[in-house]
This record gives structure tokens, sequence and C-alpha cells, in this order.
């Protein structure tokens, strides 16, 4: 993926690139009954806000983060270098090599596909692990304007049941979902727009080409944050 440097230089400041908080992590874990020495990967890590939370409710498991992008996996590494039980590297996020007990995937499935990532996952996923994954999904019903306005770079999206749908045709099966609205969005769009205002003051034109899109993401996200909305999907190969 080649992504401009002043795109890299903004999200590699943050503490996460996508919506979502501990309790997101905590959920999932839990619900899948997870503990003991297991391995788990943390598929698009960015800058390692989810290996950390992992780390941290399974001390004994052997956390690993992927990320495509150098820059997010060097703020990673520093961040996380006093965590004794995580490593993070540069990788291709359709080539793991497990066997993993848990694939963590916080918004970055959708770089590869529903259906294709998960297949790609399936091999290297131990006997009974599972993927807990993260998606954007439409509303229930009928669809408001400024729902469509923010999603209109992804004219795949789709609702639950699709998404759901897709999860069946990639040959798994739907373990439990939870919604994220509202609240990880917030403490995502918060830190993103502390940032914008930081990076501001001489900014290059580039520079400033880069901060304005990510302004006008969040002020389309303001305008429906109740609907505008994530998945997380708890999932096992049948």
């Amino acid at each position: 993926m080649d992504l401009p440097p002043e795109f890299l230089e903004l999200y590699a400041r943050l503490d996460r690139q996508g919506p979502g908080v501990p309790d997101d992590v905590l959920w999932a874990t839990g619900r899948l009954g997870l503990a003991g020495p297991l391995r788990v990967c943390d598929e698009g890590c960015g800058t390692g806000a989810d290996c950390a939370t992992l780390a941290a409710c399974l001390p004994e498991a052997r956390i690993e983060g992927v990320d495509a992008m150098p820059a997010f996996v060097e703020a990673a590494e520093t961040r996380l270098e006093a965590v004794p039980n995580v490593s993070v590297r540069t990788g291709d996020m359709g080539a793991l090599e497990g066997p993993f007990d848990l694939i963590w995937s916080a918004g970055a499935i959708y770089f590869l596909g529903v259906i294709e990532g998960l297949r790609a996952w399936r091999e290297a996923l131990a006997p009974g692990g599972a993927v807990a994954f993260s998606q954007g999904v439409l509303p229930e019903g009928e669809v408001p304007q400024a729902v469509r306005d923010f999603w209109s770079a992804e004219p795949d999206i789709t609702d639950q049941d699709g998404l759901l749908a897709q999860v069946e045709a990639a040959g798994y099966a739907v373990i439990d979902t939870r919604w994220l609205t509202a609240t990880p969005w917030a403490a995502y769009y918060d830190s993103l727009e502390r940032e914008i205002a930081a990076l501001r003051p001489g900014a290059s034109a580039a520079m400033t080409e880069v901060l304005d899109g990510a302004a006008r993401e969040i002020a389309l996200w303001r305008q429906a944050p109740e609907q505008i909305a994530y998945l997380l999907v708890l999932a096992r190969p049948r």
C-alpha cells in the first residue's frame, strides 16, 4: 500500500488508527473464554493500542502484532518496549504463519476483504482458534444520507446481515457480535482532531491536504455519530 508520507506522519502520532476502546478487547477475550499460554496475533496492529490491552488481559499469552506500515510498527515498538509478552513486525496481513489461538483485527480486515481475509487466516488458526474482527456496517432499515455520505468511499459496505453472510461464505460460524458506535469513534476522532491542530502551524501544502481530508471525515461522522458503526464479530472455522 503506497500512502503519502504526510498521511503516515499524522496517523503514526495517534494512539490508534481507527475506532475502538479497550473494552472491545476485554469483551472479545472474555466472551471467547481465553486464558493461559496462548499465541495471539493482532493483524493490522497500527501503533499497538490493542497489543497493549491484549498483553494486559492475557498475561500468559504471546502477542504478535503485524502491520504493513513500517512507520506504525516503529511507533508500536517504542510504545511496547517495556511489555515483555509482545512483539511487533512489518508484514503481509494475508500471509500469516500460525498457529494462533486468536487472530484479532480492529478495522483492518477491510484491506483484504472479509471473505478473502478470513479464508487467508483459516490455515493460521490453531484447532479451536477464533477470529475477532471489526468492520464498517450500515444501520438496519432506511439509511440516512449522512451515513451514506460518510461511507461513500466504500461502495461495497453492507449491513449486519450482509456482513454475517460473508463470514458464513468464508466457512466460519459466528459466535457473537457487538456494535461499536459513538464512544469508540469519539475516542479515535478526538485524538485525531488534536493531532490535526498540532500539525496545522507551518504545515506544507501536502500535509494541509491530508489534514483537511481527516477533518472532513470527522465532520461527516459528527452528522450521524449514533448510526455510523463497526460490527465486532467473533467467529470460528466450521
